[in-house]
């Protein structure tokens, strides 16, 4: 991988192209998904985009990714919840991957919080 990532791969099965299949924002994250076939691979890139420039890459490969946005809550301890409050601080799925079942395999599954 490491000779991927430098581009000292000489040879073509050392070779990977990054396609992207799908692109999706919310706020300062920007998701990138794309699939290899013939690799049976799926990945998903997180960026966080700051003033216009990639700050941060998570890469995830043949891994099903479910991107979820975090509630903000003013109380001050768990025992001020009531139930309306509970609700509110449900976490909504906004995005998840879909090729990762297109790979022919069984994938763990991971939740990002932005």
């Amino acid at each position: 991988m490491m000779r991927l990532l430098t581009g000292t791969a000489t040879s073509p099965s050392d070779s990977f192209d990054f396609v992207p299949q799908s692109v999706a924002a919310f706020g300062s994250t920007v998701l990138v998904e794309g699939c290899d076939h013939t690799r049976s691979i799926a990945w998903v890139h997180a960026w966080t985009v700051t003033d216009g420039i990639i700050t941060q890459v998570r890469e995830y490969f043949n891994t099903s990714l479910t991107v979820t946005r975090l509630g903000n809550t003013d109380r001050s301890s768990p025992s001020d919840l009531s139930p309306a409050s509970i609700t509110a601080l449900h976490c909504p799925s906004v995005w998840e991957s879909s090729l990762s079942n297109q790979v022919g395999k069984s994938v763990p599954g991971l939740v990002l919080a932005i």
